[in-house]
């Protein structure tokens, strides 16, 4: 199981929200490229980047330092946030972006979802992000009235690289995964599954990992940056398994 370091990006800065909440930050650094360097270091294999304003916004808006990070490391990096149209998309992969993450498009324009994962078969990734079981999209500013696990079914013949699971409500919250949706998401789902929200200490690591060989990784963000989780000593308790 691929354990993958978060960076999310507000107004050109490294923070973690609470929940989503735009206006509950905290600043880790003024440069994501140290920070994706630190992380390649540690030793991960692949760094989660997000455009926050972008995903508010419905546009990139923190592209220059998504381009600082791709020159700043030599490892994977999926980036997701506004990404809301094909020619963004086709930006971020020329860039060098291994895998792009489409939430808000997923939900409400399956022509550009269909482009996309045809013209980036296994690349184009599905950021299914929920509250209360229900999507939510814009940066997490509005939820829909379509349940997670239909969107789950509806998307299931696109050629979808793995899907991204985040139960907002544990977002940055350090309160451990939701382990029982995420437990509905991997046997519902057709693509492998990549675990997000509340991931918190080893034994949530493995609590997600005993969840089978369906599920790709686990992305962690605010036990990083708080010092609650110890990249290296994750990795290594996740290779003895």
């Amino acid at each position: 199981m691929l354990l993958i370091p978060a960076i999310d990006l507000k107004d050109g800065r490294c923070v973690r929200l609470r929940q989503g909440d735009m206006a509950a930050e905290t600043v880790y650094s003024d440069s994501a490229a140290a920070v994706a360097d630190m992380w390649q270091l540690a030793g991960a294999t692949v760094i989660h980047v997000v455009d926050l304003n972008g995903a508010v916004d419905g546009e990139p808006r923190n592209l220059p330092e998504i381009e600082a990070v791709m020159k700043a490391v030599t490892v994977k990096v999926q980036v997701g946030g506004g990404i809301r149209n094909l020619a963004t998309v086709r930006r971020y992969v020329n860039a060098g972006v291994s895998r792009v993450v489409l939430g808000t498009a997923a939900l409400t324009d399956h022509s550009l979802l269909d482009q996309a994962c045809k013209e980036f078969p296994g690349r184009i990734l599905l950021g299914l992000d929920a509250r209360n079981g229900k999507v939510a999209v814009k940066g997490w500013t509005t939820v829909s009235e379509t349940k997670a696990l239909d969107l789950l079914k509806e998307l299931s013949g696109f050629a979808i690289g793995a899907v991204i699971y985040t139960d907002i409500s544990r977002d940055g919250m350090l309160s451990g995964p939701n382990v029982p949706a995420l437990k509905e998401v991997v046997e519902y789902s057709a693509f492998p599954v990549i675990a997000s929200g509340g991931i918190t200490s080893i034994e949530d690591l493995r609590a997600v990992q005993s969840l089978g060989p369906r599920i790709e990784g686990a992305i962690v963000g605010k036990a990083l940056y708080d010092g609650k989780l110890d990249y290296r000593a994750a990795l290594a308790a996740l290779a003895r398994r």
